[in-house]
């Protein structure tokens, strides 16, 4: 499933979900503040408006994620149906569609512009791997058109220094290779791999940015609302200036 209709999925969630909020909210709001005559109105619409307020500073957070984590840091946005994410010594992983196997390539020697293709130092259909030290190694399946899909056809033994590879037949000549390099075969999934590369301090920051507002915002909300009911409604100007005194 493309990112577009993601996207859309999501955007069509999300509304009915801020539409249930809006509703709730104002609600709540309209029966707490029931004896209020001024502000009242304006609380309310701002109690419905609120989960939708939510709802675009999301969207707005989601892009401004995206576009630094694609254009800048080489990673994907988080939605859609493609995951790739830089891994030591200059290399990457890419998978499509599907998370059981993927690509293992060098994004400065690849040709195909928004591709990747295989050759000395790139591999397709990934399904284990490790990395240690300047070596990249792992089990290859035959592909998922192939009719043993899913099944383990080979393994592999890249140097990432020279950019070549080796391939191995059985289990056994690869961990031969591995120990003569003094490298203890522990292969795990390609996602694996992929999940413990892919955070960065930025995808908390974007995290801090997407909640801390709306926390804010709602709870300065919610302080307004029960100053309103108690009968002691206060502006920021009014704050500003008690504070000035």
């Amino acid at each position: 499933m493309g990112i577009g209709i993601v996207l859309l999925l999501w955007a069509v969630f999300g509304t009915i979900v801020a539409s249930v909020g809006a509703l709730i909210m104002g609600g709540a709001t309209a029966f707490l503040v029931r004896r209020v005559t001024r502000w009242r109105r304006v609380t309310i619409i701002a109690a419905c408006t609120f989960p939708f307020a939510c709802l675009a500073w999301g969207a707005a957070v989601f892009a401004f994620q995206a576009v630094v984590n694609e254009g800048f840091l080489h990673r994907d946005p988080g939605l859609g149906d493609t995951w790739h994410c830089p891994i030591p010594n200059g290399y990457a992983v890419l998978m499509i569609d599907l998370t059981d196997e993927g690509w293992v390539y060098n994004p400065k020697t690849q040709g195909f512009p928004g591709g990747v293709g295989e050759q000395d130092d790139a591999l397709a259909n990934v399904q284990t791997m490790e990395i240690s030290g300047q070596y990249i190694l792992g089990a290859r399946s035959a592909g998922h058109f192939e009719a043993d899909s899913g099944q383990v056809r080979s393994y592999f033994l890249l140097d990432t220094a020279a950019g070549k590879y080796e391939i191995f037949p059985t289990y056994d000549r690869l961990r031969a290779a591995a120990a003569q390099r003094g490298i203890r075969v522990s292969l795990e999934p390609i996602y694996d791999v992929y999940a413990r590369y892919r955070t960065t301090w930025f995808d908390k920051f974007a995290l801090v940015l997407l909640v801390g507002p709306l926390l804010v915002a709602g709870a300065l909300l919610a302080l307004w609302i029960l100053r309103l009911r108690k009968g002691r409604p206060i502006t920021f100007w009014r704050a500003l200036r008690s504070h000035r005194a």
